[in-house]
């Protein structure tokens, strides 16, 4: 197929003009030819009015030309005038390849735009990239559901969000040799719903940037640990599930990872989280799993309550056994749903629900609320 372009291309107007000046004939004689009405001659005279397949047919038999002719004059004539729009379409299905245009628009993450070069290069700009060719890099371990070797243009758009209000959170210095103190700490947090609100407070003073973002639909990620430089970690959640039990076990996921520095370094086609059907877990999601669980209930403690209660897991017992251990009885059930002890459907109203408790004390972006960034 040959992709030269014609220098210029002329209306079909031009040579039906050409065609009746050369047997004398006037607008309106040929309006009578075609039965067509006068104004209608005018306007395909002019250009402002399309052949249609019924008006090809008349001027072949009035000027003894293919119909054919005349369609294929139409359709060049047309096809010129959007020329100078030639690359948009497949440049806009590029740019939504690589973004989630509309929601990031919808968040107030980049600017609406009719003009694709701009949208182009904001959303450039958000990925830190030159061009599209070039592949993003951040150094992340995110919790997500979805297969480890890909990352979804929602989960590298809420990844970046996250890098870019990170950077605006002023905290204190971090020192590795703190974060078992801070474990010890947090865990003084899990006794109530309402304890959750000095999360924010309390990384801050070990150095961690901590923030809530919402997720983006489609982006199935719970969490990310990211580190902006040697010495500046950042742990984020999306409250996906707005469930006391996700947010502790996120949250101390996320930390373990900082913790381990599994997110120092790497790149950003590395991913932890959920196994979905098929797919083997990375060893740092089985170990910061390990370090969540154990640091919100001690294995050896659920382990004991496990085998004295089976299958009798009443609210009683559970709310006792949580006390003793000062948790949150929906962290107890949590676990318990995750091992299948007893069936999600079972104990809901333990799981509380937590993001108006977090949200009041952290940088938050979403749920109608979008943080400037300075």
């Amino acid at each position: 197929m040959s992709d030269r372009i014609p220098a210029e291309v002329f209306p079909p107007g031009e040579f039906i003009r050409d065609e009746i000046e050369a047997r004398g004939w006037t607008q309106a004689e040929l309006a009578e030819i075609l039965g067509r009405p006068a104004k209608t001659v005018s306007e395909i005279l002019l250009g402002k009015r399309a052949i249609t397949p019924e008006t090809a047919h008349g001027l072949g038999e009035a000027f003894g030309v293919d119909p054919q002719f005349w369609l294929n004059l139409e359709s060049a004539y047309r096809l010129s005038l959007v020329r100078t729009q030639k690359g948009d379409v497949a440049r806009r299905a590029r740019l939504f390849a690589e973004a989630p245009v509309k929601e990031m628009v919808r968040r107030g993450w980049i600017s609406e735009s009719g003009d694709i070069g701009t949208l182009e290069r904001q959303v450039l700009e958000f990925f830190e990239q030159e061009s599209f060719e070039q592949k993003p890099t951040l150094a992340v371990a995110a919790r997500k559901s979805s297969s480890y070797s890909v990352t979804t243009p929602a989960q590298k758009a809420w990844l970046f969000r996250v890098k870019q209000l990170a950077s605006t959170i002023p905290v204190r210095t971090f020192e590795e040799r703190n974060v078992d103190q801070l474990f010890s700490e947090l865990r003084r947090h899990v006794v109530s719903e309402q304890e959750a609100r000095h999360v924010p407070r309390l990384l801050s003073e070990y150095g961690i940037r901590f923030l809530v973002v919402e997720h983006l639909p489609k982006s199935r990620i719970d969490g990310v640990a990211m580190w902006l430089d040697e010495s500046s970690p950042v742990v984020a959640v999306s409250l996906r599930y707005d469930r006391i039990d996700a947010f502790w076990h996120t949250l101390t996921h996320e930390l373990a990872h900082i913790a381990r520095r599994h997110s120092s370094g790497i790149d950003d086609n590395i991913f932890d989280g959920h196994k979905p059907p098929g797919m083997q877990r990375p060893e740092m999601e089985v170990e910061a799993d390990e370090i969540a669980c154990d640091t919100l209930v001690p294995k050896r403690e659920l382990d004991s309550f496990i085998a004295r209660i089976r299958p009798l897991y009443s609210r009683s017992r559970i709310n006792q056994f949580a006390n003793r251990l000062q948790v949150h009885p929906g962290i107890i059930v949590g676990q318990l749903q995750r091992r299948e002890e007893i069936k999600y459907s079972q104990l809901r109203d333990t799981l509380v629900k937590i993001r108006e408790i977090v949200t009041q004390s952290a940088v938050t972006d979403g749920w109608g609320h979008v943080s400037a960034i300075t």
